[in-house]
């Protein structure tokens, strides 16, 4: 396992304390409240994203039908984690999660809580180790059966756009026809974002890039775009009574498998 590093600042950590959590360190708090202060709303940014999340979980697991989810990127634990969504719909639902953070690694078993009816599996790999990946979720999901991948804020973190839709291709490659790519990553539709992003990869561990909306659709090409397509993540099928939220500059999508 990773040795913690406490005084480095690290992004689940500082996106843990954006949304009120305590798993950080003074560092990750430090840089935090420095981007706060360029971009306020981030912190509701993040629980917007959080709350998109959950949507997009509640949907593949209910109108989808989907029961297996890798989780790729977790981030530390909060509410609404994945397995507990998907289990809330389908109680069968089985679930594996993937990070390399030392923290995260650390909660693991706050993750590994599961319906008795399901599964929940808990794997330490980096993104950029896809076969890896795939062969340890193996051993707790069938990939003969649709698989909903979420790569949740976590492409950014891979600057090449080529190299990241290379990732996807290798994971969606081996999953079942009727598999799904869900996301969500910061665009570049704003300055205020633009140089919030600055300031976290002035600090930060690992540094994070941003995206236009054109740039993000494309990672969805040879996948059919599930309604209403690449779109900030408050108006990706917005709960009712939610649907005047503001736009904000984190935009997601679901794609499906054909």
């Amino acid at each position: 396992m990773p040795k913690l590093d406490t005084t480095v600042p690290q992004t689940a950590r500082i996106w843990n304390h954006l949304l009120g959590g305590k798993d950080n360190f003074a560092v990750d708090r430090a840089v935090g409240d420095q981007i706060l202060a360029s971009l306020p709303q981030l912190a509701e940014n993040a629980r917007l994203s959080r709350a998109y999340l959950a949507r997009v979980a509640a949907y593949l697991a209910g109108e989808a039908g989907v029961r297996q989810f890798l989780d790729i990127g977790t981030g530390l634990p909060t509410a609404n984690n994945t397995h507990e969504v998907a289990q809330r719909v389908a109680p069968e639902s089985r679930v594996v999660y993937v990070d390399n953070d030392p923290l995260v690694l650390a909660h693991a078993r706050a993750l590994l809580t599961t319906s008795p009816e399901g599964a929940t599996d808990y794997i330490d790999a980096d993104l950029r180790d896809p076969e890896r990946i795939l062969d340890e979720a193996a051993k707790t999901l069938d990939l003969a059966r649709p698989v909903a991948l979420f790569l949740m804020g976590i492409l950014g973190h891979i600057e090449d756009d080529a190299e990241a839709k290379s990732i996807i291709d290798r994971i969606m490659g081996r999953l079942a026809p009727g598999s799904y790519l869900a996301m969500y990553d910061g665009s570049d539709t704003s300055e205020a974002n633009n140089e919030a992003v600055r300031i976290w990869n002035i600090s930060a561990n690992p540094k994070y890039h941003l995206r236009s909306a054109a740039r993000l659709t494309a990672l969805f090409d040879g996948l059919e775009l599930v309604e209403p397509g690449v779109i900030s993540v408050t108006r990706w099928r917005p709960e009712a009574g939610a649907e005047d939220a503001p736009e904000i500059d984190q935009y997601g999508a679901v794609g499906r498998k054909p």
